[in-house]
């Protein structure tokens, strides 16, 4: 396995992204006004959850599965760590003789101090999403002859994005949420995470583009072991070019 130029820079970008959205990101819940709908509450986090998904998408499709799931694993023990380190953050005693943690930690509490449900959901989302949208993404190249990366970057969304969020909420959230809200909220923020995939196509066509010419590789996962569980390189079947199929 040779190496690439900018393979890591976007293992770093996808766990930066992943973690920004899952700590920063749920701390606050944004309104949305919409014609005909109204207000709609949602995670500012979903925002830049996608992005994540973007990251996915163009690792998948230029260096293949089994870098794309090296990635997922090094954002899988990225978000373990941040979960770990921010419940022993907030269950330090803060100490008396910092006025300002009278303040502080009531707020370190409120953005860090999720419950073990919260934190189980979004780890097993994350988990579970991204590697059916690899998946999705890796097949569908095989299927479409490595043409229309709309649809596969789309479509490797629409099931992602969709495992997650039957993941997420129900088992954040079940319970707690009214039934008709809890549908409510997963149908629109699932609607929202594809709608930013939509948006954000004509970006992905160019990065991949590039990335292709810069690589010179275009990977097709023909003889790749799909099963989650390995960090191999192995199995893999690279056909160099320097035009970009997916983008006719």
């Amino acid at each position: 396995m040779r190496g690439f130029r900018y393979y890591d820079l976007l293992v770093a970008g996808m766990v930066a992204v992943l973690l920004c959205s899952n700590l920063i990101g749920p701390g606050k819940v944004g309104t949305l006004h919409l014609p005909l709908i109204g207000a709609v509450s949602f995670g500012a986090g979903n925002l830049f959850f996608p992005i994540g998904y973007i990251f996915g998408d163009v690792l998948t499709e230029v260096y293949g599965y089994a870098r794309a799931r090296r990635a997922i694993w090094a954002g899988f023990g990225a978000m373990l760590f941040a979960t770990l380190m921010a419940a022993i953050v907030v269950g330090i005693e803060p100490s008396p003789d910092e006025p300002w943690n009278a303040t502080l930690q009531p707020a370190l509490e409120i953005v860090f101090g999720n419950t073990w449900r919260i934190v189980a959901a979004s780890i097993l989302g994350y988990w579970v999403g991204d590697f059916i949208n690899s998946y999705v993404m890796a097949k569908m190249k095989l299927w479409t002859k490595g043409r229309y990366l709309w649809t596969r970057t789309i479509g490797s969304t629409i099931c992602g994005q969709g495992a997650d969020s039957l993941l997420f909420y129900p088992i954040a959230f079940y319970g707690i949420w009214s039934g008709e809200a809890l549908i409510a909220v997963v149908i629109f923020n699932f609607l929202m995470k594809v709608a930013v995939e939509v948006l954000f196509t004509p970006v992905t066509y160019f990065v991949v583009g590039r990335l292709k010419r810069a690589e010179d590789v275009d990977t097709y996962d023909l003889d790749t072991d799909f099963t989650p569980f390995s960090l191999a390189d192995s199995g893999i079947r690279r056909h160099l070019k320097h035009d970009d199929p997916g983008a006719r």
